[in-house]
């Protein structure tokens, strides 16, 4: 599969995931309309949220800038090497 290159794709792209996640979470709250949930569920997203800007941001500008990577299955192959496990 090649690159995604195109600005207007990238941006469809993030508006569909954003979409994703909002309807996901209107389900939840549909289906469950407590601020309990609504906590858990906006505590799940910024966490997941900054665990990504981790993965990506931080491992590639301050924990080894020679690294690039591709995906969240890199990191996890990166974080192993780095254990010394296959």
């Amino acid at each position: 599969m090649r690159d995604l290159t195109s600005p207007r794709l990238m941006a469809l792209k993030a508006g569909l995931f954003v979409l994703l996640g909002s309807l996901a979470a209107g389900i939840l709250l549909w289906e469950n309309p407590s601020w309990r949930t609504a906590g858990l569920l906006a505590l799940s997203i910024w966490g997941f949220a900054r665990a990504y800007y981790f993965a990506f941001y931080v491992i590639g500008h301050y924990i080894d800038p020679s690294f690039r990577f591709a995906g969240l299955t890199s990191v996890v192959r990166y974080w192993r090497a780095r254990a010394g496990r296959p």
